[in-house]
C-alpha cells in the first residue's frame, strides 16, 4: 500500500493524482477491500439469482427485431445467440429487483423494469455492430463480425436496426422520464465515440479524457439503466441516484479491467485480438500511467502509434511499468465506491449480489 501511495506521488505529470482523488476520494486503508466485502455475509451469485427473470431474454429480443427480410433478419440476430452471459441485463434487474425489495418489499420485477433490460442490451449489441465497422474489426466474441461477413454498409444498416427497435420497445414503456433517461445513453454513445476518436496533447489532460470516454462508451447505459428501473420501481430521488452511482462505477471498473485484459489475457480467451487498443491508436488506462515511468511514450499517443514500431515498443513498455497494476487499483476504487452506493438500500439477496458483482468484476479473464 505504500508502495502504490510513493508511487502516485512520484508522478511525472501531477495532476493526474489530482484527477485521480477527484474520481475517488476514498480511504486508502478499503483500498484493496472490494475482496472481502461479502465476506460476512451470505454468498449471493449474480447470475442465479437473475436467472429467473432473464429467461428467454434473447428469444424476446428476437421478437423486437422482426423483420421480412431474410438477411436481415440474420444479421439482426447473429449476436442475440443465447451465449453471451447479458451482464447488462442481469444487473438492471439485480437493481430493479433491489430497489423494490427497498422500496415496499416487493420481490417482482415490474414488466416495464424487464423492458428496460432488453432495451438495454439492444442498445449495447447496436454500439458493438456500430464500433466494430468504425475499427474494422474481424472478431467480436470469438467469432467474425457482422462486417467482415456482410460488409460495412450493411452491418452499419444492421446496428441502426436494432436501435430503431430498441426506440420502439423504449416508447412502449410510455414514460418520458424513462424516454428522457435512457435515450441519453444513445447521446452518450455518439459524444463518447467522438472522445475516442481524438486526444489530449497535455498530458494532464489526458486522463480525464479516457475517464470521460469511458463512462460515455461504457458506464452510461448501465447508470441510466439502473436509474430507470430504480425510477419506475420507487419515487424516492435517493435511491435513484444510488442507482446511478453504482451502475456508473461498475461500468468504468468494467471497462478498465477490459483495458488491462487487452494486455494480459490471450486473444483465444478474450473473444477479440489483443493490444486492439495500441493498435487502433488508443491510449488506455495502462497506457497513460505506463507514461511516467517512459516519457517517450508521449510522443507515440499524439501520433496515435502510427510508426512501424510503436505498437510494439509501447506494448513492451506498458508490461515493464506498473501501468496495469495501476490501472487494477483504479477500478478497485471505482468498486469500492459501488458497494459504498448500493449498501444503502435495504439489506436483500438481490442487494449482495449487486456487493458481490463488483468482486466478479475485478475478477473476470475475459
Amino acid at each position: 500500500m505504500c508502495h502504490f501511495t510513493q508511487r502516485c506521488s512520484a508522478l511525472s505529470f501531477p495532476k493526474i493524482c489530482n484527477v485521480f482523488w477527484r474520481f475517488h476520494h476514498t480511504s486508502i486503508s478499503h483500498l484493496c477491500s472490494c475482496s472481502k466485502t461479502v465476506s460476512d455475509e451470505k454468498y449471493q451469485d449474480p447470475f442465479q439469482l437473475g436467472r429467473k427473470d432473464l429467461k428467454n431474454l434473447y428469444e424476446d429480443i428476437k421478437k423486437e427485431l422482426l423483420v421480412s427480410a431474410a438477411e436481415l433478419k440474420e444479421m439482426c440476430d447473429y449476436y442475440f445467440d443465447g451465449k453471451g452471459k447479458a451482464f447488462r441485463p442481469m444487473i438492471v434487474v439485480l437493481m430493479a429487483r433491489a430497489c423494490n425489495i427497498h422500496h415496499n418489499n416487493s420481490k417482482e420485477v415490474q414488466a416495464s423494469q424487464r423492458s428496460v433490460a432488453i432495451i438495454a442490451e439492444m442498445i449495447h449489441t447496436a454500439s458493438l455492430v456500430h464500433d466494430d465497422v468504425i475499427d474494422d474489426a474481424n472478431s467480436r466474441r470469438g467469432k467474425r463480425t457482422l462486417n467482415q461477413i456482410w460488409g460495412e454498409r450493411k452491418a452499419v444498416l444492421a446496428g441502426d436496426f436494432i436501435l430503431s427497435a430498441a426506440s420502439v420497445a423504449l416508447a412502449r414503456i410510455g414514460n418520458t422520464t424513462i424516454i428522457s433517461v435512457l435515450t441519453q445513453v444513445i447521446e452518450d454513445l455518439v459524444r463518447g465515440e467522438f472522445l475516442q476518436l481524438g486526444s489530449k496533447e497535455n498530458e494532464n489532460e489526458r486522463f480525464a479524457h479516457y475517464l470521460e470516454k469511458t463512462f460515455k462508451k461504457t458506464a452510461s447505459l448501465i447508470a441510466n439503466s439502473c436509474k430507470a428501473v430504480s425510477i419506475l420501481g420507487c419515487p424516492d430521488p435517493k435511491v435513484h441516484e444510488i442507482a446511478y452511482q453504482y451502475g456508473k462505477n461498475v461500468g468504468i471498473a468494467f471497462q478498465l479491467i477490459d483495458d488491462v485484459l487487452d494486455f494480459t489475457s490471450c486473444a483465444d480467451h478474450l473473444g477479440k485480438p489483443t493490444a486492439a487498443d495500441l493498435k487502433l491508436g488508443l491510449a488506455t488506462g495502462p497506457v497513460l500511467f505506463a507514461c511516467r515511468q517512459f516519457p517517450e511514450m508521449n510522443a507515440m499517443i499524439m501520433r496515435r502509434f502510427s510508426k512501424p514500431g510503436d505498437v510494439e515498443r509501447a506494448w513492451k513498455y506498458v508490461l515493464q511499468s506498473d501501468g496495469v497494476q495501476q490501472t487494477t487499483y483504479l477500478a478497485q476504487r471505482y468498486c469500492h465506491a459501488a458497494t459504498r452506493e448500493i449498501r444503502k438500500l435495504r439489506p436483500s439477496p438481490e442487494r449482495e449480489a449487486l456487493v458481490h458483482l463488483t468482486e466478479m468484476v475485478l475478477m473476470r479473464d475475459k
